[in-house]
């Protein structure tokens, strides 16, 4: 079942949660909405789920209109944070729950739970209580209770969020192979841009009640359409800079920018990721090892810095640095091995050299 959602709009008093949001999910996707708290993300799933109705707007279901039509109408399945299972009842019986509401003669109600516990990799655990279960394990009894009813569209609010490192890891791996599985068309909450490059066909970044870019999340990560998406995906260096003769400036080192070929110079912000730095060394004539000092044709002018300090945080060993003439700082970001080699020391100059640049300007029409 594919999903339209058409000009929707919501206010909790005074507070805007969603405004004028359009957005599709195509049948058997897996699209997520991710954004950070207060972004309007578990509002608009509600409203898919017919647990919130909007102020303005509608959502159609295979072209129907279900704007107003109940939850236990819309043949929607809800994975809730926290379980939401019930404590007095087994495995077993949260699972055929929906089934009992719905009269559905025992035999039946016995053979779907049974094809479903053994779907999330749950046999011969019916008959336990979910405070005998591991969280994981807790997770999956929701998921399977959700499925259970077999419904057309399959939504999930944070449903790994309270879960520790580890078993979030594994189990949205299982999910995916689940998701792969059955085909349904579902749409979850996250604010983990990790779990939801992981997980999604499709994503969908929100803030403050409306949509900054929806992508696949190769588009969204290498084409941030926003200076919010680049920003809330992960460490970014900022800088105050201009544009001006398609170049754009960064603490007056000039980076190729054709997108803006005016004389007339404006102010613009350039975005850095760590990843996306070189650092080298300086050699004898002052340029980065390698490097003409006069950077000939076809070699990238580089920023001098100082180091600052350098931390290893697992496969990755961030170098902080200072620019010169400046008291902001700089975050490279190396694999491990790498900076061992290297060896970076705090007090030494090196050069830093971007790989990929995205620069901002405040006019919209200007935008990479």
């Amino acid at each position: 079942m594919s999903i339209h959602i058409r000009g929707v709009s919501k206010k909790f008093g005074s507070f805007q949660a969603l405004d004028n949001v359009s957005l599709e999910v195509p049948h058997g996707t897996l699209l997520a909405l991710l954004g950070p708290s207060g972004s309007g993300k578990t509002t608009l799933l509600r409203i898919i789920a017919g647990l919130e109705w909007p102020d303005a707007g509608r959502i159609e279901e295979d072209g129907a209109d279900v704007t107003d039509r109940h939850a236990r109408h819309r043949e929607v399945g809800f994975v809730f944070q926290h379980y939401a299972l019930f404590r007095h009842m087994s495995v077993f019986e949260n699972v055929a729950f929906g089934l009992r509401v719905r009269k559905t003669p025992d035999a039946e109600v016995r053979a779907r739970v049974d094809e479903l516990l053994h779907l999330v990799r749950l046999d011969g655990l019916g008959n336990r209580k979910p405070a005998q279960l591991s969280g994981g394990q807790r997770q999956r009894v929701a998921l399977a209770r959700a499925l259970a009813i077999r419904p057309k569209i399959l939504l999930l609010d944070e449903p790994f969020g309270a879960l520790d490192a580890k078993v979030r890891v594994e189990l949205r791996q299982w999910l995916r192979r689940l998701h792969d599985e059955i085909g349904m068309t579902s749409v979850f909450v996250t604010h983990d841009q990790e779990e939801a490059f992981e997980l999604a066909d499709e994503v969908v970044v929100m803030n403050q009640g409306k949509i900054e870019q929806q992508g696949t999340p190769d588009e969204v990560f290498e084409q941030p359409a926003t200076p919010f998406v680049i920003d809330f995906l992960g460490n970014v260096n900022v800088f105050h800079g201009r544009v001006e003769n398609g170049r754009a400036f960064w603490h007056g080192v000039p980076i190729a920018y054709p997108d803006y070929p005016h004389a007339q110079a404006r102010p613009a912000r350039v975005y850095l990721r760590p990843h996306e730095l070189d650092i080298a060394r300086l050699a004898a004539t002052g340029s980065p090892a390698g490097q003409n000092p006069n950077h000939s044709a076809g070699e990238e002018p580089s920023l001098l810095a100082e180091v600052l300090r350098v931390s290893r945080s697992g496969p990755l060993t961030r170098i902080t640095c200072q620019p010169h003439n400046s008291s902001g700082e700089l975050h490279v970001d190396l694999p491990t091995a790498t900076a061992r080699d290297h060896s970076f020391q705090p007090g030494e100059t090196v050069a830093i050299t971007p790989r990929n640049v995205r620069v901002f300007l405040p006019d919209p029409e200007y935008v990479i």
